[in-house]
């Protein structure tokens, strides 16, 4: 698996895989924005937790980014000590490397472990998110789903559309995959090259 770094580069490796493979299961396109987007929340919500597990926290991601010895597991003890806001962070990361490894069922259980660490409704949707990407990817369509309809907030709209679609698609479900992306495109504030995204994938039905 590729992690991407902009959606450029995201909408190029799924058309990649489109001519390749001729199926929709783009699992980077998600997966692609960890450590900035968990680096930003960690910045804003220092208020949530003790300056001692912020500390920790900012420690533990730079080691696991730099790749230092131990430093995974040390991030999954880390995960499964800390019941809030930074455990829940750290799970993104340690998802990522877990992702990087190709380990997707454990990624998926440390996303698991983030949602059930945190209450706040932003960060459960970006835990969301990724961990339905996860699940297409472990052919858990139902579950990939279930999960997608927890994400509350209409900002999250075009990407729960998008990951829907894969999931229905890998169920066989053609018609309702091309009715989740028809939608997801319709949405007004999808970015352009998610809404590019998703018309390649309903052409890419057709063809």
């Amino acid at each position: 698996m590729e992690i991407y770094d902009n959606e450029n580069e995201q909408v190029e490796a799924v058309k990649r895989f489109f001519i390749e493979n001729g199926k929709a299961l783009a699992v980077g396109v998600v997966l692609g924005i960890g450590a900035l987007v968990g680096w930003r929340y960690w910045a804003s919500h220092q208020v949530d937790s003790s300056r001692e597990s912020s500390m920790v926290y900012q420690n533990t991601v730079q080691a696991l980014k730099a790749d230092k010895p131990g430093s995974l597991a040390a991030a999954e003890k880390f995960v499964a000590d800390n019941k809030g806001t930074y455990g829940a962070l750290a799970s993104l990361d340690v998802a990522e490397q877990l992702v990087n490894k190709k380990d997707f069922a454990n990624a998926a259980a440390q996303l698991k472990a983030g949602l059930a660490d945190t209450s706040d409704e932003n960060l459960k949707a970006l835990i969301g998110l990724r961990l339905a990407r996860i699940q297409v990817e472990l052919k858990q369509a139902d579950d990939a789903l279930a999960t997608l309809g927890s994400i509350k907030g209409d900002g999250w709209s075009a990407m729960v559309a998008d990951i829907k679609g894969d999931a229905l698609l890998s169920k066989g479900d053609t018609k309702s995959a091309r009715e989740a992306w028809s939608k997801g495109v319709g949405i007004a504030d999808a970015s352009p090259a998610l809404r590019n995204m998703m018309q390649m994938k309903m052409n890419n039905l057709s063809s």
